[in-house]
């Protein structure tokens, strides 16, 4: 099995307990302190792991270039764009439909790539992406309870051009944070993706720290008041990131973000077995269609 493949399933267990943290921290923060916390909690892990890969790893630190820092600056941007504009959503009446066309990620991630970076997906990998997406859709409009005529009716309305920006973000995001970890002279993939990690979430702390001085100054400092939870976050954060980071430096983007949705199923088990949530056919349909694009990707990409 390639390596990536365990690496990314681990990600993306680790994202879904990060989520879980994420949330308890809604009630005392705002949304934009609640994601400045996986960043500023995250940053000391990662630098930790970074310091552990040179000194007992005996790995040699890369030497940054622009291009580099170029891709670091875009992808941490993007990312927090993205992240802004699905919290916006939640402030219209059909975010519904903005959240679930958010979810071209996957698909957006994989033209991105080939632009930037020319990476080219197997029709196969193509398939999967798409069969998966489906599946993807099929699950948020069970939860959402959203029609599919409403879903294709709102092509043109504004909560669907913000979901659209959220899914590029987050796709340019991937991509950038492949191209820089591959434009470093690195001793290897590890290095490679561990110091990427570290830079982004230096820039992504400045910037957001920046902007809760200037606008949110209470909740910068009640960040700090909730350092308990938040450090849990910033932990379970990091691992994922590196995950996130490692799987990206050695496969296609495109591939690790589909794969990735297997963290869908881990939301799935929770709400199903642990909260006893009720279950809709047509979540049932998505959850297959995941399953089958998953296994089409790891079998025919």
């Amino acid at each position: 099995m390639p390596l990536w493949i365990p690496i990314t399933i681990a990600a993306a267990f680790l994202q879904n307990l990060r989520s879980t943290w994420q949330k308890q921290l809604t009630g005392d923060l705002s949304a934009t302190a609640a994601t400045y916390v996986r960043f500023a909690f995250g940053l000391p892990v990662a630098v930790v792991y970074l310091w552990g890969l040179h000194t007992l790893g005996g790995f040699a630190l890369p030497s940054p270039n622009t291009m580099f820092l170029i891709y670091c600056v875009i992808g941490g941007v993007t990312q927090i764009l993205g992240t802004f504009l699905l919290v916006a959503l939640f402030a219209y009446r059909n975010f519904a439909v903005g959240t679930t066309y958010s979810k071209t990620e996957t698909v957006q991630a994989a033209l991105f790539g080939i632009i930037v970076l020319g990476d080219h997906p197997s029709l196969g990998a193509v398939a999967a992406i798409l069969v998966s997406f489906a599946g993807v859709v099929a699950i948020s409009m069970a939860k959402s309870h959203l029609t599919m005529m409403n879903f294709v009716r709102s092509l043109t309305d504004r909560p669907t051009l913000m979901g659209l920006g959220t899914g590029a973000g987050f796709g340019v995001s991937a991509v950038c944070y492949r191209a820089a970890s591959l434009s470093l002279e690195a001793d290897g993939f590890l290095i490679s993706a561990s110091y990427t990690l570290v830079v982004v979430l230096l820039i992504q702390t400045v910037l957001m720290g920046l902007w809760l001085a200037w606008r949110e100054p209470q909740q910068l400092l009640k960040t700090a008041k909730t350092w308990k939870v938040s450090s849990l976050v910033g932990i379970s954060g990091a691992m994922a990131s590196m995950g996130w980071f490692t799987a990206m430096t050695i496969e296609n983007a495109a591939y690790v973000r589909a794969l990735g949705q297997i963290e869908l199923l881990f939301t799935f088990a929770s709400s199903r077995f642990l909260f006893k949530e009720k279950t809709e056919p047509l979540e049932l349909v998505g959850i297959a269609l995941v399953i089958g694009g998953l296994l089409l990707l790891l079998f025919l990409r």
